[in-house]
Formats: C-alpha cells, sequence, structure tokens
C-alpha cells in the first residue's frame, strides 16, 4: 500500500510536468513566482512571538515591488494577504505562470539559540536536521482540505515518503543550486551566519517544474535574530539581497553560463557516516578466483573477496562514510573499473543500498 502511494503520487507530479510542457509558449518576459510561505489559518512558526507568515509575507512583496522595476519581468504571486493556500495550488500558481523560477520564502526556529540564513533546493535529505526542517514547512498540509487525495497521501512525517518521490525528480537542480548560492553569498555579505545551501523534500518545490529554491530567512526563535527579522531594516536588507540575487540569476541565465559553473562545490556536503555499515565499492565479478593483491587490480590497495555462488565479487576500499565511498567510486573508474558501484554491509551481509540511505532521516 505504501508503495502504491508513493507510485500515485510520483505519477501525478509526472502529469502535471507534462501538463506544463504542452501549454508551453514563447514568453516576452522572464517570470519570477514568489511564495510567501504559510498564511490565513497557518502561521508559521511562532518564535518569540513574532509570525512567520506576517515576515515572510512582507519580504516577498519587497522583492517584487524591486523586480517589477525592470520591464523585462514579470512578478507573479502565490499570495499578496493574508490568506491560506494550499502547497499544490501554489505549484500550480507557478506551472500555469510557466515560471522561469520559484522562490519561496519562510523562518526557521529552533529550541536553542540557534541562528543563521539558509536556502534549499530539492533533493534527498543530507541529515536529519535537514528531514526535520522540511517535515516542518510540510506539516502545513495537514491544514488543507482533501490533503489525502491531493497528494495521494503522502506522509510529511515519513521518511521513506519523502525520499521516494524526489528520485529522479530533480531536473533543474543545476540551476537551483547556482540560485541559492547567490542568495547565501548576498546574505553572507550582511554578515548573517551562513547556513549555506542545503538539499531537502520540500512539497512545495517538489510541485513545481522550473528552477526553485525555498530561502529560510534565519531563526525567529534566535532572539537577536527574531528582532531582526521583524524590523523593517532586517526585512529591507534581506528582500534586497534576494532581489539582487535574482537579478544576477536572470544575467547568468541570458549568456548562458550556469551549465559551466561547477555547481555541485555549491552545496554543502553533510557528514554520511553510517555507524554499523560498510560501504565497500564492487568493481568486477568474475569465475576466477583471484588473489586480493594490487598487482591484480591494476595498483588498487584494500581489495577484499566474497563468495556468491560459482561467482568471486571484488571490492575496492572500506567506509562507513558513503561520501568517501563515492570518492572511491571515482578513483576505481579512473583506473578502468567504469561500472564501479557501491555497496552496503551491515553485519557481515550485503544490504540493499537504498535502505540504509533511507535510515539517515530517521
Amino acid at each position: 500500500m505504501k508503495t502504491n502511494t508513493v507510485l500515485s503520487f510520483v505519477c501525478f507530479i509526472i502529469v502535471l510536468t507534462f501538463s506544463s510542457f504542452t501549454e508551453a509558449q514563447t514568453k516576452d518576459k522572464f517570470v519570477v513566482v514568489l511564495d510567501a510561505g504559510h498564511g490565513g489559518k497557518d502561521p508559521g512558526n511562532l518564535g518569540n512571538g513574532y509570525r512567520e507568515k506576517d515576515i515572510a509575507l512582507k519580504v516577498v512583496l519587497e522583492v517584487g515591488k524591486q523586480l517589477e522595476k525592470n520591464p523585462n519581468i514579470k512578478v507573479v504571486y502565490t499570495r499578496k494577504t493574508d490568506e491560506f493556500v494550499e502547497l499544490f495550488v501554489r505549484g500550480k500558481i507557478a506551472n500555469k505562470a510557466k515560471a522561469d523560477l520559484f522562490v519561496s520564502v519562510h523562518c526557521d526556529s529552533h529550541t536553542s539559540q540557534a541562528y543563521g540564513a539558509g536556502t534549499f533546493v530539492l533533493g534527498l535529505h543530507r541529515n536529519k536536521t535537514n528531514f526535520e526542517v522540511a517535515k516542518k514547512e510540510n506539516s502545513v498540509i495537514f491544514k488543507e482540505d482533501d490533503h489525502e487525495k491531493n497528494y495521494a497521501g503522502f506522509n510529511p512525517n515519513s521518511p521513506e515518503d519523502a525520499i521516494s518521490i524526489i528520485l529522479g525528480l530533480e531536473e533543474y537542480l543545476d540551476q537551483s543550486i547556482y540560485l541559492a548560492s547567490l542568495i547565501q553569498d548576498n546574505f553572507v555579505k550582511l554578515n548573517r551566519k551562513n547556513r549555506k545551501v542545503k538539499q531537502a523534500g520540500f512539497i512545495v518545490l517538489h510541485q513545481t517544474v522550473m528552477p526553485s529554491v525555498l530561502v529560510e530567512l534565519g531563526f525567529l526563535t534566535n532572539n537577536k535574530e527574531g528582532r531582526y527579522l521583524n524590523s523593517r531594516k532586517g526585512q529591507l536588507e534581506m528582500s534586497k539581497s534576494i532581489t539582487e540575487a535574482i537579478l544576477n540569476y536572470k544575467k547568468t541565465i541570458e549568456l548562458n553560463t550556469v551549465s559551466e559553473i561547477n555547481t555541485k562545490d555549491l552545496i554543502e556536503e553533510d557528514e554520511m557516516e553510517f555507524e554499523g555499515v560498510t560501504f565497500k565499492v564492487q568493481i568486477a565479478a568474475s569465475s576466477r578466483k583471484l588473489e586480493p593483491k594490487p598487482y591484480n587490480f591494476k595498483g588498487l590497495n584494500n581489495i577484499s573477496r566474497a563468495t556468491q555462488g560459482n561467482l568471486y565479487k571484488y571490492f575496492y576500499g572500506s567506509t562507513s562514510d558513503y561520501n568517501q565511498a563515492k570518492s572511491l567510486v571515482k578513483e576505481a573508474k579512473a583506473k578502468g573499473y567504469t561500472s564501479s558501484f557501491v555497496v552496503a554491509f551491515k553485519d557481515g551481509n550485503n544490504v540493499p543500498l537504498a535502505d540504509v540511505l533511507k535510515t539517515r532521516s530517521n
């Protein structure tokens, strides 16, 4: 039942994507959809008595006001007043507008005095913190009527659901990462703590078929930062940072140079340690029994061997860090083992890699 639910939601997004493309036509203007998070019956977080929905709206309206001064930009808002707009409707608004960009604005909260601004793009939850941020923002669907129908039973509290719907749906990831990096660079110029560009499974980003980012302006629960974000000065400075990033992104797109930028260097690589799990790189499988020595494997050290039926499998490296395992794959491929891939072991037994990665958000 869980698998059918997730597949239904993926099919819904595919249909949405196809519809958007088939309706596409040449636009005269660069279309930016601005999304003020929460609204109406959903106040967002209320750290220090401030209201996320109000701050997000004020920042969005200011960004829109500045962008509209450019005659080549059309701004579309998912809301301009204190109203409740369902997440899937926000995506529909962006897709109907055939937007070039989707920018969603929010404020964060925490039980500590955590602070700093961060920008998210759609992707796998790299760690538990990223999952918790996405879960908070996604939980608004429970305030919506017919949410089970609109989201095919998607459960924001389930890491498995969130990971499953994201896989294979990152067509605009490079452009999204680039825009997010521009926004973060501008936040740093304001001496804001840089919480960097990260990936997480926000439904509102998943609903859109264009480069999309979600901005967490900062933590309302932090005494100093909450006051700053609730002030006119803070809102003007943050909106200016976002506006300038969008304008710079537009120039880059027009020059067609995003593809020349290594966006992988722009996104934060979280630690990916898995306790009790060992990752290895399978480089070969053969009916021949070879000694696991460098001279038999093009100079690669740390070779191990396992038997499966009549086959001998050969592995390179051994680590509990998934990111390091991916680096080992590159090393193996550079030596000529072009079909190398990461495998996972737990208690000495080979286990599905996907199942291991899902536990990262638990």
